[in-house]
């Protein structure tokens, strides 16, 4: 089954399903370009699209060539698409396309750009909601999403997508085509890996340390092994295929006291769609799909993963639903 054959059947809104097209195509042109990053620039027509464009974006971070064109294809896509708000990591404000349109589309264009040079999984992260549900030029609840996806550009080209039931999973043929996957995406609720960035140990507080150190050293039981690329795309899809647990938790500097990762462009879609897939996502007190949006571009602490294999961490209370 392609792409549009899926949402025909499993959405009745034209517009979200045009919406999601847009982006499929946005994804296509970006994946092409990842595939010619370093090449001569008279057969790329590129520069090095993982150098550093000379500016850094809302949140403090370099912005890299392929940042930036990504975000131009992403809007360009979706303004012919009709949709009516566009939130990105890479600018400071939401952009109005279509003041009718019925949708908004939050995204990170770029995830794991830091990778681009190392030819490590790259991906873009995207969410769609309501025109409607936006306040104050902020998002609603994580909850109130229709869709949320990635696209993860490695070896396959590949579109995890959720309507909020269940995760479909479609790669791109050479034709160009996405077709789906005989992949039943469901995420066990115990498994061995954990993904953490150990270079911040010295900082974890003492929960977090306790927890990294009996996931090592066993305590007298099986021990887990670590698995961290550093491209939060790259990470969830080895979660998705075969279980396991990802922690960007808080720690004790000051710039990492909230967490790291944006809500609206990361936390918020990616939590979508694990708990479709039967994992659990949190801030390590409450659902990150139950968090209020304060600010476009606000941080998050971000767990997620096998519910079982993460239950330490969290209140009793959190499970999947």
């Amino acid at each position: 089954m392609i792409l549009n054959d899926y949402l025909l059947a499993n959405t009745a809104s034209p517009a979200l399903a045009t919406t999601i097209s847009s982006l499929a195509e946005a994804a296509i042109h970006i994946a092409d370009l990842a595939a010619q990053n370093g090449l001569p620039a008279h057969m790329s027509g590129q520069m090095s699209l993982g150098a550093v464009a000379g500016s850094v974006n809302e949140d403090g971070d370099d912005q890299k060539q392929l940042d930036i064109l990504a975000d131009r294809l992403i809007q360009a896509a979706l303004q012919d698409a009709g949709v009516g708000y566009y939130f990105s990591e890479e600018e400071a404000e939401p952009l109005c396309f279509d003041e009718a349109g019925e949708l908004a589309v939050a995204s990170d264009p770029l995830d794991g750009s830091s990778n681009i040079d190392t030819n490590a999984s790259i991906g873009t992260i995207f969410s769609i909601f309501p025109a409607d549900t936006i306040t104050d030029n902020l998002p609603p609840l994580g909850r109130e999403q229709l869709a949320a996806g990635f696209f993860i550009y490695g070896p396959q080209t590949v579109l995890l997508l959720s309507f909020g039931k269940e995760v479909a999973a479609f790669a791109l043929t050479p034709d160009k085509a996405f077709v789906k996957m005989t992949w039943d995406v469901v995420i066990p609720r115990q498994a061995s890996e954990f993904a953490i960035n150990a270079s911040n140990a010295a900082y974890w507080h003492p929960k977090i340390a306790e927890f990294i150190d009996d996931a090592i050293y066993g305590a007298g039981k099986e021990t887990s092994n670590m698995r961290w690329i550093g491209s939060l795309v790259a990470d969830a899809y080895r979660i998705f295929r075969r279980g396991g647990i990802f922690l960007y938790p808080a720690d004790s500097r000051p710039a990492y006291a909230q967490g790291r990762l944006r809500l609206v462009y990361e936390a918020n879609p990616i939590a979508f769609l694990i708990e479709a897939a039967g994992g659990v996502a949190s801030n390590g007190e409450a659902p990150i799909l139950d968090m209020a949006v304060t600010s476009l571009h606000q941080r998050t602490p971000l767990l997620f993963g096998s519910a079982d294999q993460l239950a330490p961490l969290l209140p009793s209370t959190h499970s999947p639903s």
